[in-house]
């Protein structure tokens, strides 16, 4: 049935970008906090970084693969914010990634001071009442106001004779509304980017993970370990509406995708100093860097697929995009923890989730340029082909015969009279 969705910033847009803003720090931003209790776990049950690093690995695996509370909190307030706004999409966007850094600054803080009160088990019930409220902002998020075309039927559809064929149908039409793979198939920008994502997501959120021990592993104590996190989370604030702002000027109308790719190689040259020191005054340094590669990512993450992908499919296209990403989430953590076990040296850490950030930006940046490039040779082709024939029609229109070099004759006509 089509629709024609009425986008406009209204009041309401802004409440709903409020509940966005709430929605993403409740949810997205939680997963940061994970490395506080990395050492508290790995000490309680004696196990090592590889069988410790599945805890944080599955609990941000589930968030992105849907399926549960967190998941259906982030997505739709995600997505909602297509509908809701055209003009100010980029900065709505951005804005609403700035929930991401809230999160990010504040839970490290909270959960380091209910650890010491409650332990990791109690903690972990305060956090389920503070995640209640994404009940309040799913309330905020009303369905924007559609035009319905009226569907005409001819008449009423005969019952199917082969119900497995129609069950089967059935399937098919559920999948592809809510897992786009004929995206996937057939826009070749969008299948570049998610797979660039997915291999990118395999080293970008290891220092969220294992920052913090590599801090106390150096010698530092545990709220200042768990500073770091939150340096990083309060610069975002301020550094993704800036990335918001810069990335929606119409100079980067269609350049955006390229911003996002120098942004994952300025993010995974950035870890390289990290795994250089671990003194604080150069890990200070290290996070206000990483935030601004971090903010870049966050910024123009969703925005890049939303030009990618027809709005009308965007959900969709989301949710596929989301269930490929939660499966570098899943292994990265543990890889890295084997990695770690293996070794005892954080800084391969590093290592591998720089080469990760850093592979990912040049394919999709070297992919895109490609993909720019055939197009700009397909429609040269196309012109050039139409030229020649809008020339022939035009010579036959003035009765040139005699071939393409012979120039048109000039004729002049004399008024001696009106």
């Amino acid at each position: 049935m089509p629709q024609a969705l009425e986008r406009t910033e209204s009041c309401w847009a802004w409440m709903v970008l409020l509940a966005s803003v709430v929605s993403q720090g409740l949810t997205l931003g939680f997963p940061t906090c994970i490395g506080i209790f990395f050492t508290e776990l790995q000490r309680e049950f004696q196990a090592s970084n590889s069988e410790t690093s599945w805890f944080p690995s599955i609990q941000t695996a589930m968030l992105h693969a849907g399926g549960l509370g967190m998941c259906f909190s982030f997505q739709s307030s995600i997505t909602v914010l297509g509908l809701y706004f055209t003009r100010w999409q980029v900065l709505a966007n951005s804005l609403a990634s700035t929930g991401v850094s809230l999160g990010i600054t504040l839970w490290p803080l909270l959960s380091r001071y209910l650890l010491e009160d409650l332990g990791w088990r109690g903690t972990f019930l305060i956090f389920g009442g503070v995640f209640l409220h994404c009940c309040v902002c799913g309330a905020i998020l009303r369905p924007v106001a559609t035009s319905v075309t009226p569907e005409t039927r001819e008449g009423p559809t005969p019952p199917s004779k082969r119900p497995a064929n129609s069950c089967r149908a059935a399937c098919d039409r559920a999948i592809q509304r809510h897992l786009a793979f004929d995206v996937l198939r057939q826009n070749a920008g969008y299948r570049v980017f998610t797979l660039g994502v997915v291999w990118m997501i395999m080293g970008f959120p290891l220092p969220h993970v294992f920052l913090v021990p590599y801090a106390i592993r150096h010698g530092l104590d545990e709220h200042r370990a768990a500073l770091l996190i939150s340096i990083i989370g309060f610069s975002n604030i301020f550094l993704r509406p800036l990335a918001g702002l810069v990335a929606g000027r119409q100079v980067f109308a269609g350049h955006r995708k390229y911003l996002f790719s120098l942004a994952a190689l300025l993010n995974g040259l950035t870890n390289l100093v990290c795994a250089a020191s671990a003194d604080f005054r150069v890990l200070v340094g290290y996070c206000l860097v990483y935030s601004v590669s971090m903010s870049g990512i966050g910024a123009l993450l969703f925005q890049v697929l939303m030009d990618i992908v027809p709005m009308d499919r965007f959900s969709s296209a989301l949710g596929l995009f989301t269930i490929l990403e939660s499966i570098s989430i899943l292994i990265s953590p543990p890889l890295a923890g084997l990695l770690l076990d293996t070794t005892t040296n954080f800084s391969y850490v590093f290592y591998m989730s720089s080469f990760f950030l850093i592979s990912a930006a040049l394919f999709m940046g070297g992919s895109f340029w490609a993909l720019g490039k055939k197009e700009r040779h397909r429609q040269r082709a196309e012109t050039e082909e139409a030229l020649p024939e809008a020339t022939k029609e035009q010579g036959l229109a003035g009765g040139d015969t005699d071939g393409p070099k012979k120039q048109p004759r000039l004729e002049i006509m004399y008024v001696t009279s009106v």
